[in-house]
């Protein structure tokens, strides 16, 4: 709570601009291009990042395909996920998150405007649909990110089980899977202190189509957590 109470202090003169923008730009979607939007959010964040006192490490962009439409699967560590994805990846990505989140305060505004799709996990036929639409999006080469675990894991770099579920779309696609490792992020918001911290992101060794055409979705969940959880644990204690 400190560090977002510093965040809004450090930047108070931009946040009235900012959300004039989000405004206009939610108001007249069908004029502003996604990666308009995209890009604005993105300056945005990164401009968060800055002065956060955060030093993010960043490691694997050059296994990122060059080709776009690929999932990314990170584990979910906390508020400071999303900002640590948008300060590293250049490239635009829509994010799939859990319907909750399109009603919380201002970043249901935010959500909106970069085209994140909600997905109710107690409402089969809307999740289907929701699958259907972002598996076109990637045949069609726009990059997703989904968090796995479905909710954020609360014990700093231990992870909840992924579900299988999660990675439907992006085998119906047929497309890359880009396994994401997020180590230590959740110190950013949860130490409830404004101490300058350390935080790494890994973009691992896609895992394409031929690898995994004859798994199931649960089997292709333990994959990639399980090589999510060997980098967390070769890597957590470097900073």
């Amino acid at each position: 709570m400190k560090r977002i109470i510093f965040l809004v202090i450090r930047l108070l003169y931009r946040i009235p601009g900012w959300l004039l923008t989000i405004h206009r730009y939610n108001k007249h979607k069908e004029d502003v291009s996604f990666e308009t939007r995209f890009d604005f959010t993105q300056r945005l964040i990164r401009k968060v990042n800055e002065k956060s006192r955060v030093n993010i490490h960043c490691f694997g962009k050059e296994n990122l395909p060059e080709e776009q439409g690929y999932l990314m699967a990170p584990n979910h560590q906390g508020l400071f996920d999303a900002l640590i994805l948008f300060g590293t990846h250049d490239q635009p990505f829509k994010f799939i998150v859990k319907k909750e989140l399109m009603h919380v305060f201002v970043l249901k505004n935010v959500l909106h405007m970069v085209d994140a799709l909600a997905i109710d996990r107690e409402n089969i036929r809307a999740s289907v649909k929701v699958i259907r639409q972002a598996s076109k999006d990637m045949a069609a080469g726009t990059s997703y990110v989904i968090f796995p675990e479905g909710t954020r894991c609360r014990q700093q770099n231990k992870m909840l089980e992924f579900k299988g579920g999660t990675f439907k779309s992006v085998m119906n696609a047929k497309k890359p899977i880009v396994p994401v490792a997020l180590i230590d992020c959740y110190k950013v918001f949860d130490n409830n202190s404004i101490e300058k911290v350390d935080a790494q992101i890994h973009y691992l060794t896609p895992i394409y189509y031929d690898e995994y055409k004859d798994m199931s979705s649960t089997e292709v969940a333990s994959m990639v957590q399980s090589r999510i959880e060997k980098c967390i644990n070769e890597n957590e204690n470097e900073f």
